[in-house]
């Protein structure tokens, strides 16, 4: 099993979300989305996240790599290549690579003391 591919190629999440307001210490408690990218392959996974709006055009490609046998946890708020992921706003998105992966999704919602944690797999779209 070491080096083989595991996952598919094209995932959708369909709810997205990052609020403009966090309690707590940064950065661990910054309010936050994140894809958890598994690449359980022998290759490196090149990566382009697109972003749905329901006003506007997309965002992206947002071009992430996930080396060989790794997992990157990427939080959606540190997206700034093209533009910035608009806070208090609702998305969608798109998740592309060219070989197979993973996908997880995180929101942490920290707006108050007692925060709010949701956590599920991706759809797998391929």
């Amino acid at each position: 099993m070491k080096g083989k591919a595991t996952g598919r190629r094209l995932w959708a999440i369909p709810e997205g979300y990052i609020p403009g307001e966090s309690h707590g210490p940064e950065p661990q408690m910054t309010s936050h989305e994140t894809a958890c990218l598994l690449n359980t392959s022998n290759d490196v996974a090149h990566i382009e996240i697109s972003i749905y709006f329901e006003d506007r055009e997309p965002a992206g490609p947002y071009r992430i790599t996930v080396p060989a046998r790794r997992t990157v946890h990427l939080r959606f708020n540190d997206l700034d290549d093209p533009e910035t992921i608009p806070r208090d706003t609702d998305y969608a998105s798109i998740i592309e690579s060219d070989i197979p992966i993973v996908v997880q999704h995180t929101r942490l919602d920290s707006r108050q003391a007692e925060n709010a944690l949701l956590s599920t797999i991706a759809f797998p779209a391929d």
